[in-house]
């Protein structure tokens, strides 16, 4: 991390779990193990959570982010939410382009890109998601496809709204699988992310937008993690679930 430069950020994705009373129960006690964070804290949750959410962190340094939203600004959509709703509710993040909606609901850079302008539009904070599936890293393409997915995801968004981004590089093969990438090749791939944005935006931009790990962080290699210069923080699956360890791993992002 380089926090002259830019924020690090730790974003709990809680993917599908967690009632309300669950959520309710694992915010409350998430709370005072985040009040004195030395980053920023984020906890991205199911739809049916929000207004739990917003609620039960009002006040606090708890930020409160959606897991998807739609480009569309309404219509006939059976089952999305436009960024203009989440907006309007008072969510702050929104993850975009994570893999598991590219792999099991069809997104494309394409679609990924429309949902990062609604977005930035409505006034939210994108996390967009990039990454390399497990044949396409063994094939040695792992810098053709990174620099793709930023190219195609961040067309025609200008300099200041890229700041206003999140990138979350995330090995699929590293995701859910209990499988991490080394903390040197999290950083080559971060570093890579941002040469690519330096190449399209300057180095000036570049080096101010956060880049988070997004594979299979937890409370045993976030330090690891998190001491390269070019990773941000993190996006946080299981390990997120559970307030001990999400607080360890803010805790290294803190003192890191």
């Amino acid at each position: 991390m380089n926090k002259d430069l830019r924020q690090a950020v730790i974003a709990g994705n809680w993917k599908m779990n967690k009632t309300r009373p669950e959520a309710k129960a694992l915010i409350e006690e998430l709370k005072p193990l985040a009040a004195n964070a030395g980053c920023g804290v984020v906890i991205c949750v199911p739809f049916t959570n929000l207004e739990t959410a917003l609620a039960l962190t009002e006040g606090t340094n708890i930020g409160v982010g959606a897991q998807n939203c739609h480009f569309a600004k309404s219509g006939a959509y059976t089952g999305e939410i436009s960024a203009d709703m989440l907006a309007e509710m008072g969510v702050e993040y929104v993850v975009l382009g994570h893999s598991e909606r590219r792999q099991y609901f069809g997104e494309t850079d394409e679609t990924v890109n429309l949902r990062t302008k609604a977005a930035l539009e409505a006034g939210l904070k994108p996390i967009v998601c990039v990454g390399e599936l497990l044949w396409e890293r063994e094939a040695n393409i792992t810098e053709e496809v990174l620099a793709k997915q930023v190219k195609l995801d961040f067309a025609g968004i200008s300099a200041d709204d890229l700041k206003k981004t999140i990138i979350a590089y995330e090995p699929v093969w590293a995701i859910g699988t209990g499988k991490t990438a080394t903390a040197d090749q999290a950083e080559e791939a971060c570093l890579f992310i941002r040469n690519v944005l330096a190449s399209l935006y300057g180095t000036d931009t570049a080096e101010a937008v956060t880049i988070q790990y997004g594979g299979s962080m937890n409370a045993a290699n976030a330090q690891e993690l998190l001491s390269k210069t070019n990773v941000d923080g993190g996006l946080i699956g299981g390990a997120s679930l559970k307030a001990p360890d999400f607080a360890t791993i803010i805790n290294a992002a803190t003192n890191g």
